[in-house]
């Protein structure tokens, strides 16, 4: 799938080491299990250390139950300070008696290891809820992890946060911000249990931009909101969303204090990074097969216009039928209506598009007629595009989802095979 381009940004390689400073490093330490969805023993232990005492912020699903690590970080970054990131797949270290201990304990255990403040810690889990996670594994692998740390580690780091990931998901954007050339990258798995509030995540992000904490939070707070908290896979929140962004100041750019020019081009930066994110979260939704992004405009407000885009790429049945192609666009008029947003339905405008081309196929809240052939082919490739017109307004807003198949079924019957 095609990164999404943006004006004055540069993709480069290294996900979460492109930033200058930073060493990442993923093992298989023995949580890994071969399964319905594992074909083989992969990484599932992955830590990311930067060179120096970082800025840190963090946003945190919404689920009133949270995974341990989630207790455990905040804590550790209420001083808008980190320096390095623990993360297990396999088990999601939530809903256990010992859980915030065992969390505490990878802290400690890394931070042993790299000589630091485990308190400068921030960890995460994912994977099977409600089973206790084995410490030993964990402990007994991290001298080699930490052995094997790299300025090029980020492939070894990505595979270890995959569960029914299919893809690697990461990228690096570079910036000119200050006066330097600054760079940011990251990595973050989401498959499955994906759903706005936040889809359903771990994203780790680096930058070697000089940025206070307070900015630094306001930027990932802003940006989160127009892009990981519009993807929805299967309409389930997560126990265990976190993105946590580790700002280590090394371009030596003018730093960034106040909401300026250069806090503008940094939340620009963040957002291609995140978008991209979306999409590719999106895209690797447990068994799909298509990216669909539905985008509306001509709303009183951004909110309507997002609550509508959010609607469509939740539909159950107009997933379905998008995996069929079949261009039954009642489906689509059908989630419009049932938003949660006040419209004038008789002046939705929708189109379907792709590489293919694009066709009208609701004029006025009513139907036109369309080539079905045409609407097949469009609906033949791998990113579809919904584009929706609900009036004059001035609101737009653009939301990510994908196709529901079998196969989506399968992998959720045995998950824990």
């Amino acid at each position: 799938m095609k990164l999404q381009e943006f004006e004055n940004i540069k993709f480069v390689d290294g996900g979460v080491c492109a930033a200058k400073g930073f060493r990442a490093n993923g093992i298989q330490c023995g949580l890994a299990h071969a399964g319905a969805h594992v074909t083989k023993k992969k990484n599932d232990l992955a830590l990311i250390v930067a060179d120096k005492e970082c800025t840190a912020a963090a946003v945190y699903t919404t689920n009133k139950v949270k995974g341990a690590p989630i207790l455990v970080t905040k804590e550790h970054i209420k001083d808008g300070k980190a320096r390095a990131v623990i993360v297990n797949s396999v088990n999601a270290n939530t809903c256990n008696a010992d859980g915030v201990e065992k969390a505490q304990k990878m802290c400690a255990l890394a931070a042993a290891e790299l000589g630091i403040n485990e308190n400068d810690v921030i960890v995460a889990s994912t994977g099977v809820i409600g089973q206790v996670l084995p410490i030993e594994p964990i402990a007994n692998g991290m001298k080699a992890l930490a052995e094997g740390l790299s300025y090029d580690g980020n492939p070894r780091a990505v595979e270890a946060i995959m569960t029914t990931d299919t893809m690697p998901k990461e990228a690096a954007v570079q910036f000119e911000m200050g006066g330097k050339t600054c760079t940011m990258g990251g990595m973050l798995k989401g498959s499955g249990m994906i759903h706005p509030n936040m889809a359903t995540t771990l994203t780790f992000i680096t930058t070697d931009a000089d940025i206070s904490a307070e900015l630094l939070q306001r930027a990932l707070s802003d940006v989160v909101k127009l892009t990981l908290n519009r993807v929805s896979v299967d309409g389930d929140t997560s126990t265990n969303d976190m993105v946590c962004v580790l700002a280590s100041g090394t371009a030596e750019n003018t730093p960034v204090t106040k909401e300026n020019a250069d806090f503008e081009i940094f939340e620009n930066a963040l957002y291609a990074l995140m978008v991209n994110f979306a999409r590719m979260m999106a895209r690797d939704g447990e068994g799909a097969t298509k990216l669909i992004e539905c985008a509306v405009t001509g709303a009183e407000t951004e909110k309507i216009a997002e609550t509508v885009a959010k609607s469509v790429i939740t539909s159950s049945l107009f997933k379905a039928a998008m995996f069929g192609e079949d261009a039954n666009w009642g489906r689509i008029l059908c989630a419009i209506g049932y938003a949660d947003a006040d419209f004038d339905i008789s002046q939705v405008d929708v189109k379907i598009a792709s590489e293919k081309g694009a066709i009208e196929v609701c004029k006025n809240g009513a139907g036109v007629d369309f080539s079905e052939e045409k609407a097949k082919e469009i609906l033949g490739e791998e990113v579809i595009n919904i584009i929706v017109s609900i009036g004059n307004g001035g609101g737009k807003a653009v939301a990510w989802g994908c196709d529901l198949t079998y196969d989506y079924v399968k992998i959720n019957g045995d998950y824990r095979s």
